[in-house]
């Protein structure tokens, strides 16, 4: 019997080839459904669910994804990851520069916004390449999350609820 993490890395598979096959990047795809390049590779790695209005947009970016693919894409995903992912090296620097300066970054969310998080719900990521003012190719990547205050626990909320039920 075929476990839920065989099946996601199966559908991935079929995905990723089917992207390969056409030959166009995530950059492409991305342009011509109107999504973020991360958010692309987030559909083909089956880490979002394709919803049905981009459905179309997906299958003319690219036209030899077969129907049980789109299908398979509209179902809510297992949002998981290989833990040895912290072993590539892309990977672990991306970590480690989070890890670095995310102390400072939690520090000017709080200074700017209050008390509370930046939101993975909600959120969008893309990465771009740009040119340095050395002229050699430079990584950018935006994090664009919604910021989620933090709520006080006010007992007033728990009796309300409990008259509720």
């Amino acid at each position: 019997m075929e476990t839920e993490t065989s099946r996601k890395s199966s559908v991935t598979n079929l995905l990723q080839a089917v992207r390969r096959e056409s030959g166009k990047s995530f950059n492409q795809i991305a342009e011509e459904t109107g999504l973020t390049n991360v958010y692309v590779a987030q559909l083909l790695k089956r880490q979002a669910q394709l919803k049905p209005e981009t459905a179309p947009k997906l299958r003319a970016a690219l036209p030899e994804l077969p129907d049980e693919l789109i299908h398979e894409m509209m179902r809510p995903p297992i949002r998981s990851y290989d833990p040895n992912l912290i072993q590539e090296p892309t990977v672990y620097r991306l970590n480690e520069a989070v890890m670095h300066f995310g102390e400072s970054i939690k520090e000017i969310i709080n200074e700017e916004f209050g008390d509370g998080i930046m939101s993975a719900i909600d959120f969008y990521c893309s990465v771009d390449k740009v040119k340095g003012v050395d002229g050699k190719d430079r990584v950018v990547i935006t994090f664009d999350g919604k910021y989620l205050p933090y709520s006080e626990q006010k007992s007033e909320h728990m009796v309300s609820r409990l008259q509720q039920q």
